[in-house]
């Protein structure tokens, strides 16, 4: 039996899971080395005009755990993480509840965001290009055989 027919054999979905929580613990401790949470960091960039917020509108808790509910986690309390937000004044909050990011919020985003180049350098490690562009292109052709993932999420060819 070859290394290539057993790891062939070898269940997908054990893999991939381990391979999340692995990920996320990994991005999480990271993120916490430097005073900051990923819900929080997830806050400040739907908050934000100069990431994923397309004009920088305030938005209600309801709404970011919408915005983000294709990669939040069930354990993440984004009230309590906004909370966090507030008392270092990187957000705000107004009378209708639309939390806005400030000035300050915004400078404490772009300077975790300097950070990810070195996570990702980390998590990359001993992994050639083509192979996790390959790894990805198999992940994403086992969504699509399974019915799963974002709308439009094709089969690569």
């Amino acid at each position: 039996m070859t290394t290539q027919h057993i790891s062939a054999a070898q269940p997908a979905a054990y893999w991939t899971g381990l391979a999340y929580e692995s990920l996320i613990s990994f991005i999480r401790a990271q993120l916490a080395e430097i005073g900051f949470t990923q819900p929080q960091f997830w806050l400040l960039r739907n908050l934000s005009k100069n990431d994923i917020s397309p004009d920088g509108h305030g938005m209600t808790i309801p709404e970011l755990q919408q915005a983000m509910s294709s990669y939040i986690r069930p354990e993440d309390d984004l009230k309590a993480e906004a909370e966090v937000l507030l008392e270092r004044g990187w957000i705000t909050r107004d009378a209708d509840g639309r939390l806005w990011i400030t000035e300050p919020g915004d400078r404490a985003r772009a300077d975790v965001k300097e950070h990810a180049p070195a996570i990702g350098v980390r998590i990359h490690q001993d992994i050639d290009d083509a192979d996790y562009a390959t790894t990805l292109k198999v992940l994403k052709q086992l969504i699509h055989n399974t019915g799963g993932g974002p709308p439009g999420l094709a089969a690569e060819a």
